[in-house]
């Protein structure tokens, strides 16, 4: 039988393992996306949209469909979903693999303040100037919703869900950026403090080369620990490496 590959996506590094193994004869990929991004862009094999019902409901679709291996790329900080793919790997006895792309790394110059959570950044902006720009995404801004001394510059690809502060200012724009496009944003806007997570890539990465050449401290958000016992390959190389299938 062919065999068919389960891609947890919603991130480059799954649209690019994706369209590294659709292509090869007998294998058959299969991507499931989330369902939050309302117009995502076209993917190579089979899509599916939305959740599976916990990893419970993830262990009986693999099962059911006859899954031969299960990669988790999603995002960084999918926690629950990555969560649901290890017990549910584990539960199935299905080989699984951990998409990661690397993390940032501070470098001369930087003024980073890493912080565990979105509540834990939250804390820290009342020592910095009052005006924020938050690159966090479109979730979790809640945490920042009692802070009414504060302007908040709030970036993401889709509308933020509420609640959100009430001095904020949404601008719905999708990378890759420039770095000159990222400093001209943070002159223009006064920004005093970048707050982001640490999303690794390449993609939104030139906001941190701005702040650095800006004299900006960034408020980084680190991402949550893997399920316990879960590695990560860093790139599709790894991916196709650990699965058998060879270099692309």
């Amino acid at each position: 039988m062919s065999p068919h590959v389960l891609i947890l996506g919603g991130t480059a590094e799954a649209r690019e393992l994706a369209a590294a193994l659709a292509p090869r004869p007998g294998v058959r990929v299969t991507t499931s996306l989330a369902g939050r991004v309302t117009r995502p862009g076209a993917l190579p094999g089979e899509v599916r949209v939305g959740g599976f019902g916990g990893a419970a409901g993830l262990a009986g679709w693999l099962r059911e469909r006859q899954v031969d291996a299960l990669v988790d790329a999603t995002h960084p900080f999918a926690e629950t979903i990555s969560a649901n793919a290890a017990r549910a790997a584990a539960e199935t006895g299905i080989p699984a693999v951990v998409l990661r792309r690397p993390g940032w790394r501070p470098g001369p110059g930087d003024r980073w303040h890493p912080v565990a959570s979105l509540a834990a950044a939250a804390d820290l902006l009342p020592r910095f100037g009052p005006r924020v720009l938050l690159t966090t995404g479109r979730l979790g801004l809640s945490a920042f919703a009692h802070l009414t001394d504060r302007h908040f510059v709030v970036r993401s690809v889709e509308p933020p869900e509420p609640p959100l502060p009430p001095h904020t200012e949404v601008l719905l724009a999708r990378g890759p950026f420039t770095v000159a496009d990222e400093t001209a944003l943070l002159r223009e806007n006064l920004i005093d403090v970048l707050v982001t997570k640490d999303s690794g890539g390449a993609a939104t990465a030139a906001k941190l080369t701005a702040a650095r050449e800006s004299g900006l401290p960034v408020v980084v958000v680190r991402r949550p620990p893997l399920p316990d016992g879960v590695t990560a390959v860093p790139d599709v190389a790894g991916v196709l490496e650990r699965l058998g299938f060879g270099p692309a």
